[in-house]
């Protein structure tokens, strides 16, 4: 007996409902996705756009378009005072972040065992916990050891936050090096020190600047975390841009932050032409 075959008019209705379905489903990836990137630029853009008022409160959509709150940055010796101490806490912070960091990520990466692959988790736990639970933990610590709140308090804390950064990108840097490099380093005769300098960092190099980068821009901007372990002499340049919103809507803040976007935008570039930034944010080992 001969299967009869099907005609194309047969077949068409199947074809159809497939084609249907393709489309749907990518017509509802794409609004996703536009959706997505509209949140994410579009407080950018606002605040950009505000930065820029006329007016003497800030407001969206400004009354007129200005520069005037760019120039009046200028007479704001408490501004550039908070804005020196933010550069310096995230300059030191980055520093020790390194040497952490490339410590840990050396241990990490030399032998997969539930050991370090708890190590790993541990290291990254401060990305997962709340920032506000962070904050006040640390703030709770330091009060039990009895320490007030300082620089010294500040930098510990954006340490804490800032060391998963570099553990991340450097983790990502070493997966990618083949052990045989050290080891033939180790049997033509050289130390563990002239192996980390001649092999194992320049190959890691690349996660190293990725990682110095992101924590770099993570302490620098940290509010969350400074509002619970500085005070007035140690008051960062997040905080008093705080301030400023909060007391009275200063459209000077908002100069700030525009400030910030421009110099921010131009690194990030320069990141991603140099040591492709993107491929430590998104790679998974």
């Amino acid at each position: 007996m001969v299967n009869p075959t099907l005609s194309p008019t047969a077949r068409s209705p199947q074809k159809s409902a497939t084609d249907w379905s393709r489309v749907t489903f990518n017509a509802a990836l794409r609004l996703g996705a536009y959706t997505a990137l509209v949140l994410l630029t579009a407080p950018t853009i606002i605040i950009l756009i505000a930065s820029f008022s006329s007016g003497e409160t800030l407001q969206f959509p400004p009354d007129g378009l200005s520069i005037k709150w760019y120039i009046a940055l200028r007479e704001l010796p408490e501004l550039w005072a908070a804005a020196w101490n933010s550069l310096w806490v995230a300059t030191v912070t980055t520093l020790t972040c390194i040497a952490l960091g490339f410590a840990a990520a050396l241990v990490i990466s030399e032998r997969r065992t539930p050991l370090t692959q708890s190590l790993e988790a541990l290291f990254m736990s401060p990305l997962a916990m709340p920032a506000l639970s962070v904050g006040l933990a640390l703030l709770v610590f330091f009060n039990f050891i009895g320490w007030r709140v300082s620089v010294t308090t500040l930098i510990i804390s954006h340490i804490v936050v800032g060391v998963p950064y570099l553990v991340r990108t450097i983790l990502v840097s070493l997966s990618q090096m083949s052990s045989s490099f050290r080891d033939a380093s180790a049997s033509l005769g050289a130390g563990s020190w002239y192996t980390f300098r001649h092999v194992t960092f320049p190959l890691a190099r690349q996660g190293v600047i990725a990682g110095s980068f992101i924590t770099f821009l993570t302490s620098f901007d940290n509010i969350t975390v400074s509002l619970f372990v500085s005070d007035a002499r140690t008051q960062v340049l997040p905080v008093r841009m705080w301030t400023l919103v909060q007391n009275n809507l200063d459209v000077r803040a908002a100069s700030i932050a525009g400030f910030l976007v421009f110099v921010t935008a131009i690194l990030m570039l320069a990141m991603e032409r140099f040591v492709n930034l993107s491929r430590f944010v998104v790679s998974d080992r």
